[in-house]
């Protein structure tokens, strides 16, 4: 199966260097991986990609206006269904996806993987040994959380399965899966630690947690940081 990533022109602060679209072909078959934003030159980029045969379906990790919005209008154009887990903002599933279910692309299987924490509807998609991994696992950075509990059990799920490498929805993609999921957990739970360690010295606030667990952090992504930090907080 060949793997070709497409980089949507929309860097900024939660999207790294932009948003990574993939198309998963083999033989006549593909499948196209978070369309991203509407965006017209990203959607022509992705149109000169696709074989002359077209694509069997368009997949959605999660709805998020970095990954999701553009996924109906590209399954129009194709005449092919869109695939995700929930409908939300600007996305509207043909075929929703449950944990466990699969899809063909050629003679792989792709295999749909629940992995709430980023988000509720978070989708992983796993073909073989290689792992689509949407916001759950971010090339170079880490991520923002809304539920942290989910989030570590949805990474600890992850730790479990036989995996050669990752591609994420941001950023480059990764080798050493294990390393790299062992390296996400640690990292929580040393952030966790610290948050609890500023609520007893007397933090009151998720901004006073913010302020004193990332002074070493640019004040402009104080606000990214805050996300995360409510998370552990409800955890």
């Amino acid at each position: 199966m060949r793997v070709e990533r497409i980089l949507a022109p929309n860097p900024g602060p939660f999207t790294g260097p932009g948003t990574n679209t993939y198309l998963l072909q083999a033989g006549s078959d593909c499948l196209i991986v978070d369309p991203g934003p509407i965006i017209d030159a990203h959607r022509s980029s992705i149109l000169a990609a696709v074989p002359a045969a077209g694509a069997a379906g368009v997949l959605v990790t999660h709805t998020h206006p970095d990954h999701a919005p553009l996924a109906n209008p590209l399954g129009r154009e194709l005449e092919t269904p869109v695939y995700g887990y929930a409908p939300g903002p600007d996305f509207t599933p043909d075929v929703l996806l449950q944990d466990g279910a699969e899809l063909s692309v050629g003679p792989h299987v792709l295999e749909v993987l629940h992995t709430p924490g980023h988000s509720d509807d978070h989708l992983c998609f796993r073909v073989g040994e290689l792992l689509f991994t949407g916001d759950h696992i971010m090339g170079g950075s880490t991520v923002v959380v809304e539920d942290m509990a989910a989030y570590l059990q949805s990474l600890r799920r992850l730790q479990r399965l036989r995996l050669e490498r990752l591609y994420p929805g941001h950023g480059n993609e990764l080798a050493r899966p294990q390393a790299v999921i062992a390296e996400y957990l640690a990292h929580r739970m040393e952030r966790e630690r610290q948050v609890l360690e500023a609520v007893t010295a007397g933090a009151a606030t998720v901004g006073q947690v913010v302020e004193a667990v990332y002074a070493d952090v640019d004040p402009a992504l104080h606000p990214l940081a805050a996300f995360s930090v409510a998370a552990h907080v409800r955890k």
